[in-house]
């Protein structure tokens, strides 16, 4: 390329540098002079003119910047038509942003021409959004500069965007004497608000005593309802490895692996994990709405992106979010917590049918047993809270006054029925009969399954299309099973069934509109009707 003045005689082809306002048409800066131009630059007058004539080497600003943007592509990114010398890569969903550094530092110390800008290492990445602009900064780059780029770039993009993954979590709130309501509230709020904007969704809430076991008994339900990502906050922030929110994750088999975050605020988060479940303990900040460490460690593990002591203690550079000086905005404690649906989901409601007798159980309530530690009618219960179901309506007779105590801090309907022991069919009828008015189907589960969890439950309720309402059935290997959700046009039907085999008929006579869904598992078999099968699901 040949940058200078030109002659406005030897002008034509040249890239202008600077615009000009001929008066009645103005020749902005970047436009290729033509024959036409270079008349009327002479009847203004003009005789010379600053400007770039490109070589046979060259790649003009736009050619040479797509060139090298397209360089930098990686997973869920891509680029869009240059502009003046500059092209963007764009976000392709939302996600969280791997940046190599290295290679971008390696490319922009090439040559004065290029000049690379991204987002930081880890931002969180909107559809569409801007990761980083490649920009040609004279009119033209030589195509041996490119491939020069090229050979700096090779080994894979150095744009990578991991995208976010739908976490279903729990939240276990930790209590003691004198403690507002409106910290709990605030919490709530807080986190449920933080994981919406990463795609996730909060599934459960539990309160209990700040004990060690009672920590523990929430962590199990938690992990009994199918909770992928479990959050502590305790009555008081956690202040050693050895306290109590942290020791009642090691009492039930899970595995503290870091304590603490050089990130202002969030300095006392504790990382831990529950088999494969990530487990977070939460720093104080974690009331507030504003960004802090618990964002961070939220994003990457949203985004599916590995989480430990190097990840967290690399945190550091960059980690003052704000000083520990500035005062703390104040508290969300007052907005009602209740979950609203997104706009066009299928209100879909969970019925749990808990009024058995338990008769081959030897006098027992096999109900109230222990599966796990968790309480067989609290294991339905809560996976069909921790699902998408837009309601819950548990329906007790047996021993109800016990099951009640049992779902007494649950955000569950209670429904009695008197006419337990006449079979199945009845609690199916108050059950429906109950439901809200607004639901468009329903999820039956039957509380002696003990290893259904909200997975199941989500499994049918993600089946379900209001335009097309089926019968949604789980299969395993061929063979059906329960939860089965059942569309709003058969709860008149459903309200006539007699006897104890409840809907097995109604299914049956209506084998054209059934859609089955696979499960990765037997849980939809796997029911509990006497001691040796209670022990036999215990050992296993």
């Amino acid at each position: 390329m040949i940058f200078g003045e030109f002659r406005c005689e030897e002008a034509e082809g040249v890239t202008l540098a600077h615009t000009l306002n001929l008066g009645a048409k103005t020749l902005k800066k970047g436009r290729v002079l033509t024959a036409d131009d270079i008349v009327l630059l002479k009847a203004a007058g003009i005789a010379a003119v600053t400007g770039a004539r490109m070589g046979e080497g060259d790649l003009d600003e736009n050619a040479g910047a797509a060139a090298i943007a397209a360089l930098l592509v990686g997973p869920d990114t891509e680029i869009r038509r240059p502009y003046t010398g500059r092209c963007n890569v764009h976000a392709a969903t939302r996600g969280v942003l791997r940046v190599d550094a290295a290679r971008i530092d390696a490319l922009n110390a090439l040559d004065e021409a290029i000049a690379i800008g991204t987002l930081p290492d880890y931002a969180l990445a909107r559809p569409a959004q801007v990761l980083a602009t490649v920009k040609i900064i004279p009119f033209a780059v030589t195509r041996e500069l490119v491939e020069r780029c090229r050979a700096a770039a090779a080994g894979g993009p150095l744009l990578k965007l991991a995208p976010l993954q739908p976490r279903r979590a729990a939240l276990i709130l930790g209590e003691l004497p004198g403690m507002k309501e409106n910290v709990f509230r605030g919490t709530v709020t807080a986190t449920r608000n933080r994981l919406e904007g990463l795609g996730s969704r909060l599934a459960l809430v539990l309160r209990c005593r700040h004990e060690k076991g009672e920590y523990a008994a929430k962590l199990r339900e938690a992990r009994a309802a199918g909770c992928d990502l479990l959050l502590i906050a305790g009555a008081t922030v956690t202040k050693d490895r050895l306290d109590t929110v942290p020791a009642a994750i090691v009492s039930v088999g899970g595995a503290i692996d870091h304590f603490g975050m050089p990130v202002e605020p969030g300095n006392m988060l504790l990382l831990a994990h529950l088999e494969t479940v990530p487990v977070l303990v939460l720093p104080g900040c974690a009331r507030s709405r504003r960004s802090n460490g618990l964002d961070w460690a939220l994003q990457r593990l949203s985004a599916g992106l590995p989480l430990g002591r190097a990840e967290i203690m690399g945190m550091g550079v960059g980690g003052l979010i704000r000083s520990p000086l500035e005062p703390e905005d104040e508290e969300e404690g007052e907005t009602e917590s209740v979950p609203a649906m997104p706009d066009g989901t299928p209100n879909v409601a969970a019925l749990v049918l808990a009024a058995g007798q338990s008769s081959r159980m030897g006098g027992a309530n096999k109900l109230l047993a222990d599966v796990g530690g968790v309480p067989m009618l609290l294991r339905a219960a809560n996976a069909a809270l921790a699902s998408k179901a837009a309601s819950v309506t548990v329906v007790l007779g047996h021993e109800a006054e016990r099951a009640e105590a049992l779902l007494a801090d649950r955000r569950v309907t209670l429904v009695r029925n008197p006419d337990f022991a006449e079979g199945l069919s009845t609690s199916l009828r108050a059950g429906i009969a109950a439901l809200p008015a607004e639901a468009e189907a329903v999820v039956v589960l039957l509380a002696d399954m003990p290893r259904i969890s909200a997975v199941q439950v989500d499994r049918l309720i993600d089946a379900f299309e209001r335009r097309q309402p089926a019968i949604v059935v789980p299969q395993h290997n061929g063979r059906r099973g329960n939860p089965i959700l059942w569309p709003r046009a058969f709860f008149a039907s459903m309200q006539g069934l007699s006897g104890d085999q409840g809907a097995r008929g109604l299914l049956e006579a209506n084998a054209g509109r059934v859609r089955y869904v696979d499960m990765d598992d037997d849980a939809i078999h796997a029911d509990v009707d006497t001691p040796d099968g209670l022990r036999a699901l215990e050992a296993r």
